[in-house]
């Protein structure tokens, strides 16, 4: 080393002469020998499996609180959940045979133009059904939400909608509106628009499908009955072996799209 040169730490910082240290306090040789900090490699590579496992741990708590409402369900309560997974699997393997049959009936029968007539107009009954263009008729459940406190809101209204069409039904109609696939919820608690028509409470839902499972739909856990309560509200349901939906909306005629059949 020159006689010149000032001594250098290995970060290239200047070392103190031995008369700078004297003159240093107690307090500014700590932060002297704390800062700038000297970090070894090994040192970086363990901190960086700490950052890692840390994160990881984070990751599986947030997983362990997502699925706490299941873990805290009774046994009772998780037997319903399955069987409604297991009656959405089945109606889906129902609608498949279904679609097998026509197909089978078509490609069998004598008469095949008077069956594909057929098949039209059951399919037209169909589509009639969910368009809310004709009225409907059969098993189901009646849900009645009274709300004497105007707490229930337009979002709660439209998930009591989509858990019933998730369970299987077919026609739904609240109050005097009848609920299709374009129907939207507006305005508050207590003031109420369905598809911009004002309804007030009770809001009776008139829903035609399987009555057995329908109405554990809106029992599950968490779900809607348990959602209504929590803003002071009553949620009844009731099952019927005839539910009447006449409730009609009008056939719209499409502004542009056309069939594209020759």
């Amino acid at each position: 080393m020159n006689g010149g040169e000032t001594p250098r730490n290995e970060d290239g910082t200047n070392t103190p002469s031995e008369p700078e240290r004297q003159q240093l306090t107690g307090r500014q040789r700590l932060a002297a020998g704390l800062w700038p900090p000297r970090v070894t490699r090994a040192q970086l590579i363990v901190a960086v499996l700490l950052f890692v496992l840390g994160l990881g741990l984070a990751i599986q708590v947030t997983s362990n609180n997502d699925d706490s409402a299941l873990r805290g369900a009774r046994q009772e309560d998780l037997v319903r959940i399955l069987d409604e997974l297991d009656n959405r699997t089945q109606r889906l393997e129902d609608e498949k045979q279904r679609l097998d049959a026509q197909r089978t009936e078509l490609e069998t029968s004598s008469d095949q133009a008077e069956e594909a007539r057929k098949q039209t107009r059951e399919k037209e009954q169909q589509l009639g059904v969910l368009a809310g263009t004709v009225a409907a008729q059969g098993p189901g459940i009646t849900l009645t939400i009274n709300d004497p406190s105007g707490t229930v809101e337009p979002d709660m209204l439209l998930d009591a909608i989509q858990e019933l069409r998730a369970a299987g039904a077919e026609a739904i109609q609240v109050n005097d509106v009848r609920v299709v696939a374009d129907t939207y919820f507006s305005g508050t608690g207590g003031d109420v628009q369905v598809d911009g028509k004002a309804v007030t409470a009770p809001y009776v839902f008139k829903v035609i499908g399987k009555p057995q499972d329908l109405e554990p739909a809106l029992n599950i856990p968490g779900g809607v009955v348990q959602t209504l309560e929590k803003e002071q509200a009553t949620a009844t349901v009731t099952r019927a072996e005839k539910i009447i939906v006449d409730a009609l909306r009008p056939a719209k005629r499409p502004d542009y799209a056309r069939s594209s059949a020759r």
